[in-house]
């Protein structure tokens, strides 16, 4: 069984991809964001064609090599405690308030 395509548009110009089903929404994601680098690559460079593609993929490389290397944020474990002991104390009153039901 084949895989289904997807037909879509890069500055203007058609394409068939093939896309299965379940990827879909993630590829037209992924050809919007490329479609507007391409725009602003071509606008800013007044380039085409080729040299304009491996512009805009030198681009997004770079950018997913930079976000892979930095270092996440860091998580505020001494804030996230705060939040939990509270919510346990709301959820012990609440649970004494049920026993006195009974």
């Amino acid at each position: 069984m084949s895989t289904p395509t997807l037909d879509i548009k890069l500055q203007g110009r058609a394409y068939s991809v093939a896309c299965p089903p379940e990827e879909r929404e993630a590829l037209l994601e992924a050809v919007a964001l490329l479609d507007a680098k391409l725009a602003d690559i071509a606008n800013k460079t007044k380039s085409s064609g080729e040299r304009l593609a491996v512009m805009a993929a030198l681009n997004l490389a770079h950018e997913l090599t930079t976000l892979k290397k930095s270092p996440a944020a860091p998580l505020d474990t001494s804030g996230l405690k705060r939040r939990i002991e509270a919510m346990e104390a709301r959820l012990d009153s609440a649970l004494a308030q049920q026993e006195d039901l009974f």
